[in-house]
């Protein structure tokens, strides 16, 4: 039988979720169901994208904390736009309009980190203020709750409903199809392609990728027009499922984030990280929101909680990780 290896950050995550559901299923025994295990899943849609797009930054070497901002100015600014022209058309043509205002904004955090070689943290935090403030001052700041009628529409759309023993109600939107789309194209970007190898290569050492030759400006262009587009996609489904456009939406959501993808085990120094972990890391936060409710604890201790997941979480393989090189030499 194999040993588990509890210096990998996804076999401690792992364990944490499974500890959560016993704990959780002992005090509120309703928890272990189907309606449960579906608000899971519809709580990891758009955190889950979001994290994906992290994974990639991180894997390179950077940091970003501006996506939040770029969902809610690309979901907001779509949705204004339709609905004060009175255009109707396709929720694929609107998500497409989301998705592109995202990977413009993406640029922008390109054109000073790629281009100017500027700090990723400074950068995106620089972006965030901007973003957010553009939005608030010259776009918008009032709920827009007449969604377009194609966005309406989306949000109806049902992949798999039913009804318990007990008369409770389940279901999950075709908006989760996205995220396992982001899912298997990420993998199979970061995995099978030249692109991703450059990705993981600039992230172990920027300058020993430039030595080599690694068209080091030209994969960090993509990474953040590519978290800019996932952040548009997640903005735009965030606001279809909840049939409002609120630009407050999503604010502070950016440590939970984050916190999914370090759990996951990626590296804050870059050049390691994985799909498997990140989904196990968005789970665990999803299920900490959720279970902290069902036992009942306050909602304000949510962020305790996750940040006593992150130290511990990136402390112990860490730990572990020392006591192991310390044997070795």
């Amino acid at each position: 039988m194999p040993k588990l290896d509890l210096t990998r950050n996804e076999t401690l995550v792992a364990l944490v979720i499974v500890a959560f559901c016993v704990v959780t299923a002992i005090v509120q025994p309703n928890f272990l169901s189907l309606p449960t295990l579906f608000d899971l899943l519809r709580g990891s849609i758009v955190i889950g994208i979001f994290a994906i797009g992290v994974l990639l930054v991180l894997i390179s070497g950077g940091i970003d904390v501006s996506f939040t901002a770029i969902a809610a100015f690309a979901m907001y600014t779509t949705t204004l736009t339709l609905t004060s022209l009175g255009i109707d058309i396709p929720w694929p043509a609107a998500f497409l309009l989301s998705i592109a205002i995202g990977t413009g904004l993406g640029l922008l955090n390109a054109v000073f980190i790629a281009g100017f070689r500027l700090p990723t943290l400074i950068v995106t935090l620089g972006t965030l203020s901007l973003i957010r403030g553009f939005l608030l001052t010259f776009v918008g700041s009032q709920l827009i709750s007449n969604m377009p009628p194609s966005l309406r529409e989306f949000s109806r759309l049902i992949m798999v409903r039913g009804t318990t023993a007990d008369g409770f109600f389940f279901s999950l939107p075709w908006a989760f199809a996205a995220l396992v789309a982001v899912v298997v194209g990420t993998w199979f970007l970061l995995y099978r392609t030249m692109l991703g190898r450059t990705i993981f290569a600039i992230g172990g050492s920027v300058e020993s990728a430039r030595r080599i030759g690694i068209p080091v400006r030209g994969a960090q262009v993509f990474v953040y027009a590519y978290v800019g587009a996932l952040s548009g996609l997640a903005g735009i489904i965030h606001a279809s499922l909840a049939r409002v456009a609120n630009p407050f939406d999503l604010v502070g959501l950016e440590l939970s984030v984050i916190a999914a993808v370090v759990l996951g085990g990626a590296r804050l120094a870059g050049g390691y990280g994985t799909i498997t972990g990140t989904l196990l890391g968005v789970a665990l936060i999803v299920l900490v929101n959720n279970s902290l409710i069902l036992l009942g604890i306050p909602s304000t201790w949510q962020m305790v909680v996750i940040g006593a997941l992150i130290l511990v979480g990136t402390g112990v393989p860490a730990y572990q990780a020392k006591r192991a090189a310390l044997r070795a030499g």
